[in-house]
């Protein structure tokens, strides 16, 4: 080739590398892995994690290990475990409150717990099958969905509790056999839950313990977990078949938007605050979501976590996000993975 021409050739490669565009800089993810613990020797699933403040734990109901998991808050570590449980499943801790309420679908049924050792105080004797939890300060209430196919029974009930001596207040029966997670907020009366036999999302009055609404979710099938955001009046409905969060009216359960999730999820998590909503999933990654514009929320980061990985617990204050790795059917190697939410 002719001297000239090749001269020519590396003067216009040189002109193309100075003058191309440089590659796209990729956003950093809004929530970085900070800690895995592994746990050997569990099987089956976990179930929902608690904090006690007053004495720096992370707790874990092992739902299928039949215990309960201990956790330095601030490091993660791993402190010890504590058997004695039939299926554990969701757990009450409170500040200034020497007991934890530890629901528990299997004989044992739920109980309330000494807080320091965990050794039980008193047997809870609410229908079997007593499994998600959740509680208002305000009325020091905590609503127990009990019954339902796990325990063979053809409906499921809400029931309300005195978390310090056990004692029922009232129960709603729904006529489903498959009833999932509920949301409600402080200064708003209503409780929303997934009826997910029937995919219908209900809405009880909390201060009569009536059905005053039943919606329906037509946009996915098995509705499981459920999200309020008072201040936009929106439900984030979180739903297995296909993996679907359906944005929903608070106010008239119209269905305004819907995006893809995580399949196999078993939690949402959610911070008003910052518009964000946390959907971990079995399949070994994490939805997040921007719902800052009401109508039409994003789905910003898909973040690999792990297979089994979807269970959590958001604490905004703390900058932090926990997720519970469940073997399952994977046999995997089950962990808590801590991240530090930016």
């Amino acid at each position: 080739m002719h001297k000239s021409l090749i001269c020519n050739i590396f003067l216009m490669l040189s002109l193309l590398a100075i003058t191309a565009p440089a590659p796209p800089v990729l956003a950093q993810s809004s929530v970085k892995l900070i800690k895995s613990v592994d746990l050997p020797g569990y099987t089956g699933d976990f179930d929902h994690f608690a904090v006690d403040y007053d004495r720096n734990r992370l707790l874990l109901a092992a739902e299928d290990h039949g215990t309960v998991e201990v956790f330095d808050l601030k490091t993660s570590a791993h402190l010890r475990s504590i058997p004695g449980f039939g299926n554990p499943h969701s757990i009450l801790a409170r500040k200034g409150i020497p007991t934890l309420f530890i629901t528990d679908s299997e004989k044992q049924m739920s109980t309330i717990r000494d807080a320091d050792t965990l050794a039980k105080k008193k047997t809870v004797m609410l229908t079997p099958g007593a499994d998600t939890a959740k509680y208002d300060a305000a009325s020091n209430t905590l609503y127990v969905v009990t019954g339902g196919k796990d325990v063979e029974m053809k409906t499921a009930n809400l029931e309300a509790v005195n978390p310090d001596s056990g004692d029922k207040k009232s129960m709603i029966t729904f006529p489903d056999n498959h009833v999932e997670a509920m949301a409600f907020v402080e200064g708003d009366q209503r409780l929303f839950i997934n009826l997910t036999q029937t995919n219908k999302l209900a809405v009880v009055d909390r201060t009569s313990m009536k059905v005053v609404n039943v919606w329906p979710v037509t946009a996915a099938q098995q509705n499981a977990m459920v999200a309020f955001d008072l201040a936009q009046h929106r439900l984030y409905v979180v739903c297995r078949q296909p993996g679907m969060v359906v944005v929903m009216n608070s106010d008239t359960g119209a269905i305004v938007d819907t995006q893809p999730a995580p399949l196999r999820a078993d939690e949402v998590q959610y911070d008003a605050d910052s518009h964000r909503l946390y959907v971990p999933g079995g399949e070994g990654y994490m939805g997040i979501y921007d719902t800052s514009d009401a109508d039409h929320i994003k789905l910003v980061e898909k973040v690999t976590t792990a297979p089994g990985a979807k269970t959590g617990l958001l604490l905004p204050a703390m900058h932090r996000l926990f997720l519970a790795v469940s073997p399952g059917e994977t046999k995997e190697m089950a962990k808590v993975l801590t991240y530090e939410v930016k």
